[in-house]
């Protein structure tokens, strides 16, 4: 199928699929499954985890925190996502819904993060959620551009939800560099455990190349804050004419400056402009790898495994990643969530006809998705091969955190 034409049917489908996911404006939690899961399924759950150490947490780095500000908490959502006035964006918003488990709107601020402590809690063992707050755009002169702003989730939020289970939730703060109080933001989120920030740049008009952004990354390195930042193209939320932002190779100027960066998703996605050969362009994917090989970065430049089995992302970046051994040292597990509940994005009949999994495999991950699909996500991850090796990811990956990059 031309590409051009599959582009237009994925958008069709998911324009179809959130017309049957519009959900009514009333709050309720789904019905807990009673069923056990079937032998096939609880066997793979069981592999899934039989080789992970028992002294290490498992960790997912990368789990977004959603609210609409219905507590008075801060959190934000731009109302033409909800509004009838924009159809599309209101049915892309109900597909997210389905996602969730939530069943409308009335109380989704505390829902969103109930059902969320719920799923994690539902593993055999329990894993570190890091979640992840969303600063505001920021204009050149330091001033918030609410136009441009999708969605905010305040540092002060998750903070709050870690408090509330600090044996589930991890948060990660996110402050723009452009921010006036931006260091002593990043001082006070250090100060309270805070060890990881997040950037969505194309999205949050944050060009990590900036050299204004200097004093902000020497002191991210001082206080041991790891960047976790989306590279790559941006489909998820609007970026206005602003997909130069993620690419990776911008991401030189904080590694250079000493900054631990972790790049989400492997910049799995999009193409964008060389900048090592002005007048060309390559894939987002090959920019990261290619920082990857650089001798100088190694150590503090990372990737995370978030969205990367993703229809829209296969097959090159996952296979690539799975083939390769030498990079297990420098993956980290991130589910990012909700987006593993939304079916549309995740077939698992593609990874089948890629020799990923088994068609038995296949079956018992359409099962575990229907129950939990934060579980789903891990046990996908657990269960992936190489088909030509039949190599897996260890261990070691799903239980690498922050924690573990600091410089020695």
């Amino acid at each position: 199928m031309r590409p051009r034409v599959h582009r237009r049917l994925f958008a069709l489908g998911l324009v179809l699929t959130s017309l049957l996911s519009a959900l009514p404006a009333r709050g309720a939690r789904p019905a807990p499954p009673q069923k056990p899961l079937s032998a096939a399924a609880q066997a793979l759950l069981d592999r899934a985890f039989a080789d992970l150490d028992p002294a290490r947490p498992l960790v997912d780095l990368h789990v977004h925190a959603i609210g609409l500000g219905q507590d008075g908490d801060g959190t934000y959502v731009n109302p033409a996502k909800l509004s009838g006035k924009h159809p599309f964006k209101r049915l892309e918003t109900g597909l997210y819904l389905k996602a969730t488990g939530m069943k409308g709107l009335a109380r989704f601020d505390q829902d969103y993060l109930e059902i969320l402590a719920a799923r994690a809690a539902a593993f055999p063992r329990p894993p570190q959620v890091h979640l992840l707050a969303m600063d505001r755009a920021y204009r050149t002169d330091g001033t918030a551009d609410p136009i441009r702003t999708e969605f905010h989730v305040p540092n002060a939020y998750v903070l709050a939800a870690a408090a509330r289970h600090p044996d589930l939730f991890v948060p990660v703060a996110s402050i723009h560099p452009a921010r006036p109080d931006a260091i002593q933001e990043l001082e006070a989120c250090a100060a309270k455990g805070v060890r990881l920030l997040k950037w969505l740049p194309n999205a949050q008009a944050i060009d990590p190349a900036d050299p204004r952004w200097g004093a902000f990354y020497r002191r991210m390195k001082e206080l041991g804050v790891v960047l976790l930042t989306h590279a790559g193209e941006e489909k998820a939320v609007a970026v206005k004419g602003a997909q130069a932002l993620g690419n990776p190779l911008r991401l030189r100027r904080p590694l250079d400056l000493g900054v631990t960066v972790i790049v989400a998703h492997c910049a799995s996605l999009g193409r964008n402009v060389d900048l090592d050969h002005p007048g060309t362009t390559a894939t987002n994917f090959d920019l990261f790898l290619r920082l990857m090989a650089e001798p100088a970065y190694r150590g503090r430049l990372y990737g995370d495994l978030s969205a990367i089995t993703q229809v829209n992302r296969l097959p090159r970046p996952l296979q690539t990643l799975l083939a390769r051994p030498e990079f297990d040292g420098r993956l980290l597990n991130g589910s990012d969530y909700p987006l593993p509940g939304v079916d549309l994005v995740i077939w698992t009949r593609r990874l089948a006809q890629l020799g990923l999994i088994t068609a038995g495999e296949r079956r018992a991950l359409n099962e575990i998705w229907k129950r939990n699909p934060l579980l789903f996500d891990f046990v996908l991850k657990r269960t992936l091969k190489d088909p030509k090796t039949g190599r897996h990811w260890p261990a070691s990956i799903f239980q690498r955190g922050p924690v573990d990059l600091q410089p020695q």
